[in-house]
């Protein structure tokens, strides 16, 4: 035993690497049966999946250029992290973007801006801009709602998104105005920090739900009397990232907090259904509709990633027929989101924003609903060109979750399925929200919103108007390919958006119902 021990003791430190790297090739060729490559190249094959793990980062900070990524570039990001922080969000030099590249988007601007007097409220305030629509006014709902700022945070759930990030998000709206949706995991604590919000529910009711796994019109009563800060009620059918596909939330992850908030039972696993039990087809969704509106009194929309049409004209014409039906209409991008999703669904699976909402919108033009129904977009519509562009198809509101989450610190890192997000966002790990400190995260989801709206009100007195919701299809260009190819969104999408009413920034202002103030 002596002499092995001083044989070893003999040893240098690099003869242990030898050893090392011996043992690691007896390994790979002769025990491990699952990688052909490290069997094949034993030591040196590791190097493969090294590289492969490590790949989108190294691309993402050192071969990417700043145009490139997906789904955000670097410039986007660079942008919103910039405008959060209220910092320098200026390019110099003209633009590094190819203008001429298929789907750039071109604003026409005025010879002569829009003046604004000295008592104007964008002189006072220069990010107000609030929705120039009023939700729940044409169903006589009786808490109809005015959101204050035409852009909002977009459905994404406690669960889905760590407690800090929740609470960042919440605290940041009511510092900046505006909504955050809830998402469908429920209506949890860190919701409920000021801000006002639009309660989201999905095929598993969560917080809404019944010992059955049903609705529980009784939950839902309760949950809006005691949260007044609820302003409207959202009812999702579909989403962008995996539109007819259901999900399970493993029981493993479901704490008491979860479980409480969700309605569900701790360590057992819940399925989200593709379709409603409370309905199962057109009619029996707007008497559903209808029943929540009555029985809350708050608006109620739909939330949907767009494909077949043939149900759409159906809710159409009864909406005709009946006078009632959603208040509101949520279109979401089939390009995905936020939500984890096979790629077959996630890269095929409904239309992307700008096909789905031009097709759903101008079906319901075509039918003269419009004026009826709040249009709101969602789809990596958080700039403000993108949303100029919205607005000129219809839009009324934009909702956003990636720039929302990128405001408050996430990197793109595209892990948010594993639960190991590194900025702490997307993830229920305490040690990775640890990260995160909602005082100042807060303020930065604000800020981004400010300074959106800022240039948005900007690009919109540029062009002439007051309020974005004066934007014609006219107004904006979609790049085909050389100027003399390039048409107007009416010609390219073939209709005209409705005129949306408006009075002025002051009667907006003026409103009794601005930012749910009744």
């Amino acid at each position: 035993m002596d002499f092995l021990l001083v044989i070893l003791s003999n040893i240098a430190w690099w003869g242990w690497i030898l050893i090392a790297l011996a043992l690691v090739a007896i390994r790979d060729v002769f025990f491990q049966k699952a990688h052909t490559i490290s069997h094949n190249y034993p030591i040196f094959g590791h190097l493969r999946y090294v590289l492969e793990k490590f790949g989108p980062e190294l691309r993402q900070y050192l071969v990417a250029n700043n145009r490139e990524e997906l789904p955000f570039n670097r410039i986007e990001r660079g942008w919103i992290y910039a405008s959060a922080k209220k910092e320098n969000n200026y390019e110099g030099f003209g633009t590094d973007r190819d203008i001429f590249e298929h789907q750039h988007i071109f604003i026409n601007n005025a010879m002569m801006p829009f003046k604004i007097d000295d008592n104007h409220p964008n002189v006072v305030d220069q990010t107000f801009l609030p929705c120039a629509k009023i939700i729940g006014e044409f169903n006589k709902r009786k808490k109809p709602y005015r959101p204050a700022s035409v852009i909002n945070v977009s459905a994404m759930s406690f669960g889905s998104l760590s407690a800090k990030a929740v609470e960042s998000l919440n605290k940041g709206v009511q510092m900046a105005s505006a909504y955050h949706n809830t998402g469908e995991g429920g209506l949890s604590p860190y919701h409920q920090n000021g801000g006002d919000v639009v309660f989201h529910f999905g095929t598993g009711y969560f917080g809404v739900r019944a010992e059955d796994g049903g609705f529980s019109m009784e939950k839902m009563i309760k949950l809006v009397e005691n949260n007044p800060c609820i302003r409207a009620i959202e009812i999702k059918l579909s989403q962008g990232a995996k539109p007819g596909k259901g999900g399970v939330l493993p029981g493993a992850k479901i704490t008491k907090e979860i479980a409480d908030i969700r309605g569900v039972r701790i360590g057992i696993d819940v399925l989200s259904p593709p379709n409603h039990r409370t309905f199962s087809n057109v009619p029996e969704m707007v008497d559903f509709i209808e029943k929540i509106a009555e029985a809350t009194g708050l608006p109620v929309g739909i939330k949907a990633a767009i494909g077949k049409l043939e149900q759409w004209e159906e809710l159409a014409d009864i909406m005709l027929k009946t006078n009632k039906g959603p208040d509101f209409i949520t279109v979401d991008g089939g390009e995905g989101g936020t939500g984890a999703a096979p790629p077959s669904f996630a890269d095929h699976v409904s239309l992307p924003w700008v096909y789905g909402f031009g097709d759903l919108y101008k079906l319901f033009k075509n039918k003269g609903l419009t004026e009826r129904i709040v249009f709101i977009g969602s789809g990596k519509l958080g700039f403000p060109a993108k949303a100029a562009m919205a607005f000129a198809m219809g839009a009324d509101c934009i909702n956003v979750a990636r720039e929302a989450m990128m405001s408050i610190g996430c990197i793109q890192a595209q892990v948010c399925h594993t639960n190991r997000c590194p900025s702490g966002i997307a993830t229920q790990s305490k040690w990775l929200q640890n990260g995160i400190d909602p005082t100042l995260k807060s303020v930065r989801l604000a800020q981004y919103f400010k300074t959106f709206r800022k240039e948005l009100i900007e690009i919109t007195h540029a062009t002439g108007y007051e309020h974005p919701c004066q934007f014609k299809m006219s107004d904006i260009e979609i790049n085909v390919d050389d100027h003399n190819l390039s048409k107007e969104l009416s010609k390219t999408y073939m209709y005209e958006k409705t005129e949306v009413p408006f009075k002025g920034m002051q009667h907006l202002k003026d409103c009794v119902y601005l930012g749910g103030s009744k």
